[in-house]
C-alpha cells in the first residue's frame, strides 16, 4: 500500500522574539518567537533543504517519479519553481516537477499529486509575513517540509481515510501584487469553519470505520486561530490526543504547517497508531493515517523539536523588516551584483543548482567543473561528481564589510572537502 516512506523538515536558523516588535512599535508582538527565513532564503531554497533530508532518510533505491511543490510565496510566477528543486536534487529529467501555489490548501494538492502516482515527493514550503505590528507578522513563521511517498515494507504511515469539504466564503485573501493578506472579522471565520470541520472529520472517520476514540493523535491547524480553537473543541477529540501547534516557538508556517505538525507527531508516534490531520482552509480537509512497524527505524536523526531548539533568537526587528522588504536601507556604495542570465545558467545547471564538480583520472575534483585537468592537462577526460552531500571543513574565511549585501558583512569561506 502506498504511504509515507520518509520525511524531512527544514526550519530557518533565525528567530524573532515577538517582544522585539512590541519594543519597537509599542504594540503588536506578544509572547514567544517566530521562525524567520534569512535574507538569502526563499521558499524554493527551504524546500530543497527539506527534500534533501527526506531523500537522505529514504530506503535504498527509493526515488520520486514526480516533484510537487506547494507554497503561498513562490520565488517566481510564470515559471515552475519545482524545476529548481528538481535540479538541486539532481533528479533525472524523466522526473516531472509541478507547482501548486497560491493558497494554504495548495499543500493538500501537492500531497495528492505526489501520492497518486505511488512514488512522488511532496514539498510544502512557506514564508509568512504581514504589515508591521500586525497579527500575521508576529504570528507567522517560515518552514519547509517534504514527504516521499512509495510502497513496500519501509512505509512508515499509510492513508486510511480522507474527507474534503469545500466552501466559498471571503475569510482571508491577498490580491496579486500585495505582500500581505487581509482578513475578515474573526467571529465570522469561526462561524463558517466549525461546521465544516465537524462534517469533514465525521466523514473521514466514517470512511475509515473509526470513531474519534480510536484516534491517538489529532492535529487541527489553519491560519484562523479562533476557528482552530473552536474546531478543536467541536470535533470531540480528547484533550490528551490534541497535538501542540508549536506556534509559540516558531509561528504558524502557513502551507507547511499541517505537514510540520504531522512530522512532529511522526517523530514520537509508535506503531499502529492513528493520526488525524484536520486543516481549515477554504473549507476543511481531514486525513487519517496509521503508522506501521517501520516508524521506529525510519525517523530522521534530527527531530522537529531538535530543529526548533537549534536556533539563534536575537534577530533585531530592523533586520527582520529589511529582509522582508518593509524598509529600504542605504546600500553600500558598491556595484550591485549582476543579475543571473539564462544561457550561462542553462550551461551550468549541474554546478549552479546541484553542486557538481568534475573529477579527472587522478581523482582530483575541479570546482566549478572544468574540461581540462589541472594535474595532467588532459582534455575532456572527466566524470561529473556531486559534492552537495560531501562533508567539508572550513579552512579559513574573510569578513567583507564593503561588499553589497542586505545583511552585511559578507562572509566568504574557503572549504576543504573530505577526500
Amino acid at each position: 500500500m502506498v504511504g509515507i516512506l520518509s520525511y524531512g523538515v527544514y526550519l530557518p536558523y533565525w528567530r524573532l522574539q515577538r517582544s522585539a516588535i512590541t519594543a519597537a512599535l509599542g504594540s503588536g508582538g506578544g509572547k514567544g518567537s517566530r521562525a524567520v527565513a534569512s535574507y538569502d532564503e526563499d521558499t524554493t531554497s527551504m524546500g530543497v533543504e527539506a527534500a534533501r533530508i527526506a531523500l537522505a532518510n529514504a530506503p535504498a533505491g527509493a526515488q520520486p517519479g514526480i516533484v510537487a511543490f506547494a507554497t503561498t510565496a513562490p520565488a517566481y510566477l510564470d515559471k515552475t519553481n519545482a524545476t529548481a528543486i528538481h535540479a538541486a536534487l539532481a533528479l533525472p529529467s524523466s522526473v516531472g516537477a509541478v507547482d501548486t501555489i497560491g493558497s494554504v490548501r495548495s499543500g493538500s494538492a501537492a500531497i495528492a499529486v505526489a501520492s497518486a502516482g505511488g512514488n512522488g515527493l511532496a514539498i510544502l514550503s512557506d514564508i509568512r509575513t504581514g504589515l508591521p505590528g500586525g497579527n500575521d507578522e508576529a504570528n507567522g513563521g517560515d518552514a519547509a517540509v517534504a514527504f516521499l511517498f512509495g510502497d513496500g515494507p519501509d512505509v512508515i504511515a499509510t492513508s486510511i481515510g480522507r474527507a474534503d469539504v469545500t466552501a466559498e466564503f471571503v475569510d482571508r485573501w491577498r490580491t496579486p501584487g500585495d505582500s500581505h493578506s487581509k482578513q475578515w472579522e474573526e467571529r465570522f471565520g469561526e462561524y463558517a469553519y466549525v461546521p465544516l470541520a465537524e462534517q469533514s472529520v465525521a466523514d473521514a472517520l466514517k470512511a475509515a470505520d473509526l470513531t474519534m476514540a480510536d484516534v491517538d493523535h489529532v492535529i487541527v491547524t489553519g491560519l484562523h486561530t479562533r476557528a482552530v480553537a473552536a474546531a478543536r473543541r467541536a470535533i470531540g477529540a480528547s484533550p490528551d490526543t490534541l497535538a501542540p501547534d508549536l506556534t509559540d516557538q516558531i509561528g504558524n508556517t502557513g502551507t507547511a504547517h499541517p505537514a510540520l505538525l504531522l512530522a512532529d507527531v511522526l517523530d514520537r508516534a509508535t506503531p499502529n497508531q492513528t493520526i488525524a490531520v484536520v486543516t481549515l482552509a477554504d473549507g476543511c480537509s481531514t486525513h487519517l493515517l496509521r503508522t506501521t512497524d517501520a516508524i521506529t527505524r525510519r525517523r530522521p536523526a534530527t527531530s522537529v523539536r531538535d530543529r526548533i531548539a537549534a536556533t539563534r533568537d536575537d534577530l533585531s526587528y530592523g533586520s527582520f523588516l529589511t529582509w522582508r522588504g518593509q524598509i529600504h536601507r542605504e546600500p553600500p556604495r558598491r556595484p550591485e551584483p549582476d543579475r543571473p542570465a539564462g544561457p550561462p545558467s542553462l550551461r551550468g545547471t549541474a554546478w549552479k543548482y546541484g553542486l557538481f564538480g568534475s573529477r579527472d583520472e587522478n581523482g582530483f575534483v575541479h570546482l566549478p567543473p572544468a574540461r581540462v585537468s589541472m594535474g595532467s592537462g588532459e582534455i575532456d577526460h572527466m566524470e561529473m561528481v556531486r559534492m552537495a552531500d560531501v562533508r567539508a571543513t572550513i579552512a579559513t574565511f574573510t569578513v567583507d564589510r564593503l561588499a553589497y549585501s542586505l545583511s552585511p558583512p559578507v562572509v566568504a569561506a574557503i572549504i576543504d572537502f573530505d577526500g
